[in-house]
């Protein structure tokens, strides 16, 4: 009996030192490497970052079609997804900034339209605007229109557009009758301009080389190209073919070569048949970075 007393004795003192070499740090058992795992398990589920739902969107590039020479003309934003053609549509209607304003982007787009509702089905996009859209109406109507189009139809996911009014269908709006109902960019060819660079857009700051691109209704689809520095220099040149041309829009795509860093103006254009001389001019001024 005192024999089994004794070895009880000496194993609660074993126990109870290798319990203080643990609390104490020491050893390499098991108990230390659960206290070196725990900070790293905590650290997926605290600070900022952690979140039960998915990350935080990224913004992406954008375009708003706003108006120059009463034509539409494109213009740079960034919007949040999934609702980049909401985001789109109320950049479109918060209009041009000062300094795309000094560049000579207009819309005749009455302040104060709001974006009511937008849905994007089957390649369709129903918007539905405010009543203040057609305010002072006229010829600028079909302009608004072909704006709400245009940016709109630069998505993949959209080719045709349908506007309401305070949520009211109806198959044309205006003085003018502009249909409104499942429209693409065709139907908006008179307030388009037969040259028009959708990329880069008006400010931006771009790489060397500079890759545009754009659509252009132009004679036998040519389009012609020149980059300028701010004292005029000529920088580069040349032409390129649209897709299609000579009544039908077609698009283009071309690539600048090395340009040094500043300020430029890329011009877009089409040579007349008639005396050679350079018309339907679109410049668009960035920065080369």
């Amino acid at each position: 009996m005192l024999r089994c007393r004794l070895l009880f004795l000496l194993a609660v003192l074993v126990l109870g030192a290798a319990a203080c070499s643990d609390d104490d740090g020491g050893g390499d058992g098991s108990a230390a490497a659960t206290t070196t795992a725990l900070p790293a398990a905590s650290s997926t589920t605290s600070g900022p970052t952690a979140t039960t739902g998915p990350a935080p969107a990224t913004a992406v590039e954008a375009r708003v079609y706003f108006t120059r020479d009463s034509t539409v003309a494109t213009a740079g934003r960034r919007v949040t997804p999934p609702a980049v053609a909401q985001g789109a549509v109320e950049a479109l209607l918060a209009g041009p900034t000062e300094a795309e304003a000094a560049l000579g982007l207009t819309s005749p787009i009455p302040a104060g339209t709001e974006l009511r509702r937008i849905s994007v089905a089957d390649g369709l996009a129903t918007v539905d605007l405010s009543g203040s859209f057609l305010d002072q109406g006229g010829p600028d109507v079909a302009l608004r229109v072909a704006q709400v189009v245009h940016t709109l139809t630069q998505f993949p996911t959209v080719d045709r557009v349908t506007i309401q009014v305070e949520g009211v269908p109806a198959p044309t709006v205006g003085p003018d009758a502009t249909p409104v109902v499942e429209v693409g960019r065709g139907a908006f060819e008179d307030q388009a301009p037969a040259v028009l660079v959708e990329s880069p857009t008006p400010g931006a700051t771009v790489t060397s080389p500079v890759r545009v691109t754009g659509t252009a209704n132009t004679f036998e689809a040519s389009v012609g190209y020149e980059v300028r520095s701010a004292d005029g220099t000529v920088l580069d040149e040349g032409f390129t073919t649209a897709t299609s041309g000579t009544g039908t829009r077609g698009t283009f795509e071309l690539t600048t070569s090395a340009l040094p860093e500043g300020e430029a103006v890329l011009a877009a254009f089409q040579v007349s048949a008639e005396d050679g001389s350079r018309i339907d001019v679109y410049e668009v001024a960035i920065t080369v970075g």
